[in-house]
Formats: structure tokens, sequence, C-alpha cells
């Protein structure tokens, strides 16, 4: 093999730093002196090449060189001796190489660096974790202007070890800032806040909300070197939103270097000014919505009872107007319809706030997007509010519904309206959609009204980012409800102008920006195989535990494919397609005289050993699982569906087919 002479040239450098580094000149000198020493005879001082040689052999030296010096091959070139794969996807393992990210030097950067954090008294008495053991871990998220970053896990404890750092654009391009360097002064005008969020993930993959924490980085524009290092103190969130849970230490610098900084004095009075702009904008809001609240009361009395919400406390406690949780929102190439959407949202786990103590009442906590969508999963106002935004961004008219359910449980809902009048409801936690009906209650008794088939019983006020209206019928029930929004005997509005003084873009510092959707670093086919390969292991453990051997049929668990796909689809489409092909698939893969049984079931989370305690509460899927009879052959298929935030459907099959004997 002949190398060009710079490749040559490259290799003997390598080779000479590498000898270098090991001493392998002054060891071959010992060796010489020791081998003229011991070898050679007084009257011969000639030592020819192959006796060194032959002496830094027998004395390993040439083995270690050898062994030290690692070729690497060309990254398209893989390696013969791969880690065994799928046959039917492949992936590659090996770790990923960390790129240098390249800096624009006509831009302007803001690196943050958090340099670990102190006093989370929660995990005082935690052991250290031991080497290869699962703990829980801590997980950094920030949001700044369009840009989402994700620290690595740590684990949990008192002084988590946090040694991370985020290289922020202040100016993009995407943001119509052009390409000019900006300066101090117009950098203080940009108030958006740097939104930060602590996740805790426990050992078994579940994620609850620690923080919520808005840091005002414009400090560093007074900093001498346009370097500044804060102790940011995070509080906790809901009932705890009073307490402290930890501190952060965290270093803020700007690249390229400021060639004037700005005095303490000009940033403080910018801060105070925005403070006194945002509450009195705040404080007029407030002073028009008891005068709207109050005229809205004497409409009729039974107005008092009906859930008009114009505020919501989000997950720090602080009370903000409900249309500023909605706004329109476009996910870019990761959803495609405005169905995909709900089917998105509805993936997203169901949870409401932990309430402290008995009583059975429901803590109130409507959270940011960053905060709902970091932890993945949220109530169903946190749904609500995420659909409607996304349905906006489709362009449709979509409100978000607030009132009740059966046995007059509070709930909210999305509608959208049809430039026909047509009335659609969504339900955010299923991704069901419903068309609305109204019933006349003064049709004759003879005259069929309509079944709503929707599970909504009052409706007490709808909102988006604009607007905002009371129910003022007669009835807040949903089915003789008309969704009249122009007739103001039907529905009281609120001033458009009130709404877009508190909410963007009217924009206060107050009401965080909203961030951009990721795409899913869930690998849908390998997380499938997973899975699978759990369920095989958790059934044949529990059918020996029964006394029953466990054979699996491959071809019928491939043939379970298609089932699951037309599952999803339905969900997504509303359409059934591919049903009769796996039906006809089925019956010839099960022989005459043979009986075969399925059972599909949906997850939204992916540990293997919850989904199969769930199977075995099903009688029809245990009935599976447990089969006994002549022939017996099992058959089980995952299909994990990937979705934006890596929230991902899956879907189970478990299937039998034995002989039938009478």
């Amino acid at each position: 093999m002949s190398l060009p002479p710079e490749k040559a040239s490259e290799l003997k450098q390598i080779i000479h730093q590498q000898l270098l580094k090991m001493d392998v000149h002054g060891r071959i000198r010992e060796v010489l002196a020791e081998t003229i020493r011991e070898e050679l005879a007084p009257e011969h001082q000639q030592l020819s090449t192959e006796d060194l040689i032959k002496a830094l052999r027998q004395r390993g030296i040439v083995d270690d060189v050898m062994k030290e010096l690692k070729f690497v091959t060309d990254v398209n070139e893989k390696e013969r001796t791969s880690a065994p794969k799928p046959s039917t996807h492949f992936v590659d393992r090996e770790p990923p190489v960390l790129k240098k990210t390249n800096i624009d030097p006509t831009r302007r950067y803001l690196y943050l660096q958090v340099l670990g954090g102190k006093a989370f008294l929660e995990h005082l008495q935690e052991p250290e974790p031991l080497p290869g053991q699962i703990c829980s871990t801590f997980t950094l998220c920030l949001h700044f202007r369009n840009q989402r970053f994700r620290s690595k896990p740590v684990p949990c404890a008192c002084e988590p070890d946090f040694q991370d750092g985020f290289l922020l654009e202040v100016h993009k391009d995407s943001l119509g800032d052009g390409s000019k360097m900006v300066d101090a002064t117009t950098m203080l005008s940009i108030c958006d806040p740097v939104h930060m969020v602590l996740i805790k993930t426990d050992t078994f993959g579940e994620t609850t909300l620690v923080a919520s924490y808005f840091l005002e980085w414009r400090s560093v524009l007074a900093a001498e070197n346009g370097v500044t290092n804060i102790a940011v103190e995070l509080l906790g969130v809901g009932t705890e939103s009073k307490v402290s849970v930890g501190v952060l230490n965290i270093r803020l610098e700007m690249y390229p270097q400021l060639s004037k900084t700005l005095s303490s004095e000009i940033t403080s009075t910018q801060f105070a000014l925005e403070r006194q702009k945002t509450a009195e904008k705040e404080r007029l809001f407030l002073v028009y919505a008891k005068q709207w609240w109050r005229e809205y009361l004497q409409i009729r009395p039974t107005h008092n009872t009906r859930l008009v919400k114009i505020f919501a406390q989000d997950e720090n406690g602080v009370n903000r107007p409900v249309c500023s949780y909605v706004r329109p929102l476009r996910a870019g190439r990761l959803l495609d319809t405005p169905r995909q959407a709900a089917r998105f949202v509805s993936v997203l786990g169901h949870e409401r706030a932990l309430v402290i103590g008995g009583g059975g009442g429901k803590q109130e906590q409507w959270c940011t997007l960053l905060a709902f969508l970091c932890r993945n999963k949220g109530d169903c106002e946190d749904h609500a509010n995420l659909l409607c935004s996304l349905l906006l961004g489709f362009g449709l008219e979509a409100f978000v519904c607030v009132g009740t359910k059966a046995k007059g449980v509070p709930h909210t809902w999305v509608m959208t309206c049809g430039s026909d009048g047509t009335i659609t409801f969504w339900e955010s936690l299923t991704g069901h959609r419903y068309i609305h009906r109204p019933i006349n209650p003064d049709d004759p008794p003879l005259v069929e009204q309509p079944k709503p088939l929707y599970p909504y019983r009052t409706i007490g006020c709808i909102f988006n980012h604009q607007k905002f209206f009371g129910n003022c019928q007669p009835s807040d029930a949903v089915e003789v409800c008309a969704f009249d929004l122009h007739n103001e005997s039907k529905w009281k509005p609120m001033s458009e102008e009130a709404i877009k003084s508190v909410c963007p873009p009217g924009a206060t510092s107050s009401v965080p920006p909203f961030p951009p959707l990721c795409a899913s670093t869930i690998d849908g086919a390998v997380a499938s195989n997973e899975i699978e390969v759990q369920l095989r292991i958790l059934v044949s453990e529990h059918r020996k535990d029964l006394g029953l051997s466990t054979v699996w049929d491959d071809q019928l668990s491939y043939l379970l494919s298609p089932a699951l796909a037309a599952y999803e689809l339905e969900r997504t489409t509303g359409v059934s397609a591919g049903n009769e092909e796996f039906q006809d698939a089925v019956r010839r893969a099960v022989p005459d005289g043979h009986t075969f049984k399925g059972f599909p079931i949906h997850f939204v989370h992916r540990n293997a050993r919850r989904a199969f305690a769930t199977c075995l509460r099903s009688p029809f899927c245990e009935e599976i699982i447990c089969c006994r009879g002549d022939q017996v052959r099992l058959a089980v298929r995952v299909r994990v569906f990937t979705y934006p935030e890596s929230a991902c459907a899956v879907w189970i099959m478990f299937a039998c087919k034995y002989r039938s004997v009478l």
C-alpha cells in the first residue's frame, strides 16, 4: 500500500510523537547498554541492527509501542466486527463525536455556564450513587430567543455537579435582526429572559417539575471584562412556590467582548422602568377585568356560578391573564396537519398538579409551555393551551373552552369555528373530535333532536390570544349553546385592546415567549425492538411460573405490524385502512382447526414492565398470555410511533394460535 507524501510525513509525525510520549528512546539506550554489557565480548564492539531489534522484542518494548499506536480508520469505513444489530434497522452505537461550534465573529453571543449547585436540601440524605447504579437525575432545560438547550443529566444530590456551558445567540436572523453586530445599548433593550426549567427524573423514568426561573441576563452588560457570576436561588412550583429548592452558580460572559460596557446605574434604571411599565399595564387590565366582571354579574345573578376564568396561576404562583397562555405556534416540519397536532398533544402525559394533604380539592397550576414540554406531561389546561396554539398556527380559528364534564368536574377543551359556521370540539387529552349540533329547546317535543356524543356538560367562557368571551346565554349547558360569537346577547366580549396590552405581541416582560418544538430524539425502530424483547422475557417468565412452556411464532408476530400501523393511522386521521389485508394474512397463517386470538393496547410510556402489568389486568389479554392447549404459539408485536418533544405512542399486540380441542 503506497501513501501520498503528505500522508506519509503525517504518519511519521504521529509515530514520532508517540515514541516521545512513551520515552522509547530512553528505553532503547538502556537496552543497548545492557546488551553490550551482557551479550558482547569485550573484543567485539560491533552491534548490528538485527541484534538490537531482537533484544527490544525480547524485552517487549516493540509490542508496547504497537499497542499504544491506535490507527483510526475512515469514518465511512465500518469495522467488520461490529456489535450485533437488529436485522431490519441499523443504528450507529458509536459515541457521538463532539462538534466544535462555529462562532460567527460578526454576531454577539452570551455564554452561560452552570458551575454546580448547592443547598438542594431535599437530597441531603441521599447516598453517593455507586458506579453503574441507576439513580434519580436533574436536567436543566433552557430557552432563549427561539433557541433551546438541555444539560447533561446529573445525579440528584445536595450539591449537584452541574458543569455545562450554553452558547446563546443574542441576535438571530429568524428574529429579524439581520447580521449587524449589536452594541451594549441595543442589547439593553432586548428584554427576553433566559427561561430555565429544572426537571427531576426518577429511577423509573418519571419526570417532576422542580423549578422554573426567568434569568435576567443583562446585568452582564455592566460587568467588568463582560463577565459576571450570579448565584441563582431556585424556588419550588405550585404550593411550594415560596420555598427555596436550591441554588445554581451561573457565570455569564459576552462573546466577542464588549468594547464599551454600561454603568450599573443605567441597567438598574432600565430594569426599574420596564417593571414599572409592566406593572402599570397589568394594573389597568385588572381594573378593566373587575369592571367587566361586575357588568357580567348584572346580566343574570346565576352567572356567579359559571366557570368564567379571566386569570390563572402559573407554576410559580403568578396570576396571569388566561389569554397569555395561548398564541399561534408553528411546528415547522415536525407536524403536517391539525389532526396530527391533536394526536401529538394527546400522547403527552396527563397528570394533575400535586395537592399536599386531603380534601379532594384540585390544585390549580397552568404551566408555561417550556415547563410543560420539558416535563412531557401536564393537566388538561396545559394540553388545551398547546393544542389551541398549534391549531392557530395552522390558520384555524381556535379557542380554549372552560367548562365542566360529567358530575361537574372542571375541564378545558378546544373548539374551532369553520368558515361555514361548523363548530368542532377537540378533546386535547384523547385527540377525539366532535361536531357540535345545538339542541333547540323551543322545538316541539316530536322534533328529533341530535344526541350529543361529546362528554362536555357546561361551558362558561372561551378565549384565545386575542379574544375572550363570557357565556351569557340563559343556560350554560353545552348541548343548547349557540356559538354565534358576534351576538353580544349570547357572548359578552372583552376589549381586544385590553387583551393586547397584556398579551404578545404587545408583549410585557412578565409573559414568557413561546419556545419552538424540538424533534424527537427517540429511534422508533430501536425502541420498538427493545420493548418487544423485554415483553417476551416477561411473558416467558410469567408462563414458567404457571408451569407452561413458551414457543414464539416470529412470522405471526411480524403479521401483527399492519394492524398496529392501522390503529395509529385511525387515531391520527380518523380513517381506518388496511384491515382487510391484515385479516387475510392472519387467516392464511392460522391452519384449519386452529384458533387465533389477538389483543391490542395503547400506552404513552415506554416502560415494558408497567405495560405488562397493565395488560395482565385485562381478562382477555391474560387469557392469551396464559393460553393452554395443543400446539400453542405466542406472538407479540410492539410499534413505537415518535412525535416531537420525544413524545411517543406505543402500540402493543399480544396474540396466540392453538389447536381447538373439543
